[in-house]
């Protein structure tokens, strides 16, 4: 299938690892030219290494409130046009609500919430004039709540909210907005869940993940790439209807309408 976004552009947020690797290399593979952000230069220099100059490494902290504006000033710099926003930046603390602490929370926001607020909001006039689209990488913990996961299920939630609200909007702007909750996908962050059960299990990482996949009702975990290419497939223009749209890439453990 033919997607139809050679020469187009991308921002990718948390571009540097996980997921974010995952869709800045699949995009990058459809023919688009990407700009990678996250924090890490080195990380972010490996995944441009050999693109020449159809990768952009902007190293930043998207959680500070003037940073958007940078990013998309030095898009518009470099390719004098924004078809694609990722928002994918972010990560949240598990823990017990009684002991996580404000500044936690305050944390869990500034990045993923508001950086990919910031971000649409900066970004926005220019998807307008390209008639391009953002795609809003949330998590499942914004619609089934968990008690170990409050900060990121609350920060979840908001994300995909604020989906619904710029897809309202993209109506009338020609700019399509929509999301994805990935469950659980085989990066360092699970991988380090699966270490822990492992060590309180005296048993194998690998054992360890198949009885976590078992827990979470699921047959196994996802991969990476299995959720850039469905990014990948929103941002084309054979996504031309999805508005709004909220996708649960989770093989099936969520459960509810």
């Amino acid at each position: 299938m033919d997607l139809q976004l050679t020469d187009k552009v991308a921002i990718v947020t948390g571009a540097s690892k996980g997921i974010g690797r995952a869709i800045a290399e699949t995009l990058a593979a459809e023919g688009m030219r990407v700009v990678a952000v996250a924090r890490s230069r080195a990380l972010l220099e490996q995944l441009a290494a050999g693109r020449d100059d159809r990768c952009l490494v902007h190293a930043v902290d998207l959680s500070l409130p003037d940073t958007a504006s940078t990013v998309v000033e030095a898009s518009m710099a470099a390719f004098g046009r924004i078809d694609l926003l990722v928002n994918n930046a972010g990560a949240t603390p598990r823990g017990d609500f009684l002991t996580l602490t404000d500044a936690e929370w305050h944390a869990g926001f500034a990045l993923k919430f508001h950086g990919a607020m910031r971000l649409s909001r900066a970004a926005w006039p220019h998807l307008c004039a390209s008639g391009g689209s953002i795609v809003n990488i949330s998590g499942i913990g914004g619609r089934t709540g968990s008690a170990e996961f409050t900060i990121g299920g609350a920060v979840n939630a908001a994300l995909l909210n604020l989906t619904k609200a710029l897809a309202d909007r993209g109506v009338r702007d020609g700019v399509r907005v929509n999301a994805i909750n990935p469950g659980g996908i085989v990066t360092e962050r699970l991988q380090t869940r699966v270490r822990v059960l492992a060590a309180e299990r005296g048993i194998a990482e690998e054992a360890a993940q198949q009885e976590l996949a078992r827990t979470l009702g699921v047959a196994r975990f996802g991969a990476p790439a299995e959720i850039a290419r469905l990014v990948a497939f929103l941002a084309s223009p054979q996504a031309a209807y999805c508005q709004g749209a909220i996708v649960d890439a989770d093989g099936g453990q969520t459960r509810t309408l």
